[in-house]
């Protein structure tokens, strides 16, 4: 009696490596929900395979001949969005799981923890979910706070400048603003026309609509 259930999840490795290649698949076969249909070399063979077999899950090298794992990542997403693809490289930079995922993978192992993490992650995105191999995570939390650390619209305003729109919403006139900050009307009408400049609106009811949707209102504060 066959020990395949009939739920087992279907696997298409791609690997340049003859050896790599037969490994991933003696790693993944020998899973009792897991079974490899096809594996092939390369980008284009990838496409085609996952387009005859139509695999529950991809397991992609990064690096290809002819086509990179991300470029055939996207096109076979392209048409089967359904099918899963975990990218496996020995690339552990931000640029690189950035580009995979934003190509569509739902995981991304590294090479030297394959036979570690391989089939949590093919599990993991096979069920819906995604997985990073842990060694990755922090350069990905690091580039993400790095990016966060270029400000925001809101966040680029000076102090001077986010006093005089919060005021200028809440309804003052130019007059009123520059009594209360002992500036001129002239030196409040260009903190709010920089204001206006920052936050990419041209009149005053388009500040006050960016206000709202950002609870900068009075009844935001």
């Amino acid at each position: 009696m066959s020990r395949e259930p009939a739920a087992s999840i279907r696997i298409v490795v791609v690997d340049d490596h003859g050896i790599v290649r037969d490994g991933l698949c003696a790693l993944l076969d020998g899973h009792f929900h897991m079974k490899v249909v096809g594996s092939v070399a390369n980008g284009k063979d990838a496409i085609e395979s996952a387009a005859q077999l139509q695999p529950d899950v991809v397991v992609m090298d990064l690096v290809l001949p002819d086509l990179s794992g991300i470029d055939a990542t996207a096109r076979i997403l392209a048409d089967r969005p359904l099918t899963q693809i975990v990218i496996l490289s020995a690339c552990d930079t931000s640029e690189h799981v950035f580009r995979a995922l934003r190509a569509g993978a739902r995981g991304y192992v590294l090479k030297e923890s394959a036979a570690v993490e391989l089939v949590q992650a093919v599990l993991a995105v096979a069920a819906g979910g995604r997985y990073l191999s842990p060694q990755i995570t922090g350069v990905v939390i690091d580039a993400l706070l790095s990016n966060s650390a270029h400000p925001g619209p809101i966040e680029s305003l000076s102090a001077r400048e986010r006093e005089v729109m919060l005021m200028t919403v809440d309804g003052a006139s130019s007059a009123e603003i520059g009594q209360k900050l002992s500036l001129s009307r002239k030196t409040v009408d260009t903190y709010r026309s920089r204001t206006m400049g920052k936050l990419g609106v041209t009149d005053l009811a388009g500040l006050i609509r960016f206000a709202v949707a950002h609870s900068l209102t009075p009844e935001g504060r």
